[in-house]
């Protein structure tokens, strides 16, 4: 497919915002990703709470430091719904256990995947969330640590979060302190929504990350399916103005699950990423 560049706002100049969200090199654990990072330029990086686990938290944190490295966030917390009072506390728990790692790992951004409906209820589901993130909020401020609501898109709602739109995220996140709960942005989530530019408007001082990929068609998985950007029809350019706009200047995320991209080699992923980021956002 040949690259779709969008015009909507001027392009970047220099990597100086630019992270790695490790996932989109999946195969590197967090000294790889890290060593990728620092040949490449890139001067942050998103960990994943899963390669952290394989690393050690102490040696992960030891490595980003040495790479010279900024943690953009951590991912992930939240999948808050759960069955049983029994259940949900193990999820509280694991929260809480989050936020000491993002803590620890110098990143003062946790993103919330919010979790599915359980027993198909998915009105019980969404006031779980929103309890759930209540009663984190006073621990994760305490460790200096946000809360990023990422709304997910709607065909993950089954599996993976009942947060499926930029407004719900405001809705909750306004019942708080911008110092303490705000949103992420992942353009792959949020693209098609009619209602995303006022969203992202009354998101003002809230933005807590920007998440760049693209929407690849025909899209070849629910899960999998996220293109490289420039191949897509994303308007990643006009959604960064917008972010921009409302205030966020932090680092942009390029998070990507897709297959054919994790089976390249990740230096050359980087590189790619790099053009595309000049290029495309």
């Amino acid at each position: 497919m040949s690259q779709i560049v969008n015009r909507d706002a001027e392009p970047l100049t220099g990597f100086e915002r630019l992270s790695l969200n490790q996932i989109t090199t999946e195969r590197w654990g967090v000294k790889e990703a890290a060593d990728g990072c620092a040949r490449a330029g890139l001067p942050g990086i998103a960990l994943w709470r899963h390669k952290v686990a394989e690393t050690g938290l102490s040696a992960s944190k030891r490595i980003v430091q040495d790479a010279g490295l900024q943690v953009s966030s951590l991912c992930r917390g939240g999948m808050f719904p759960a069955s049983t009072a029994a259940e949900r506390q193990v999820r509280h728990d694991d929260n809480r256990r989050a936020v000491e790692e993002a803590a620890e790992l110098g990143t003062d951004v946790l993103v919330l995947v919010c979790g599915p409906p359980c027993d198909r209820d998915i009105d019980a589901a969404r006031t779980m969330v929103e309890e759930g993130i209540a009663e984190l909020v006073p621990f994760a401020a305490s460790h200096g640590v946000r809360l990023g609501i990422e709304p997910l898109h709607p065909m993950y709602a089954a599996e993976r979060s009942v947060i499926n739109t930029l407004a719900q995220a405001n809705d909750i996140a306004e019942r708080h302190s911008p110092q303490q709960v705000g949103v992420v942005v992942d353009v792959f989530h949020v693209w098609w929504d009619p209602d995303l530019y006022r969203q992202i408007e009354r998101a003002s001082g809230r933005i807590l990350g920007f998440h760049v990929s693209d929407w690849i068609v025909p899209t070849p998985d629910l899960l999998m399916g996220r293109g490289m950007m420039g191949d897509g029809f994303i308007e990643l350019r006009r959604i960064r103005r917008a972010v921009e706009a409302a205030g966020y200047s932090g680092q942009i995320e390029v998070e990507i699950f897709n297959q054919a991209i994790w089976d390249q080699p990740g230096d050359d992923v980087l590189e790619q990423i790099k053009a595309r980021y000049l290029s495309c956002v």
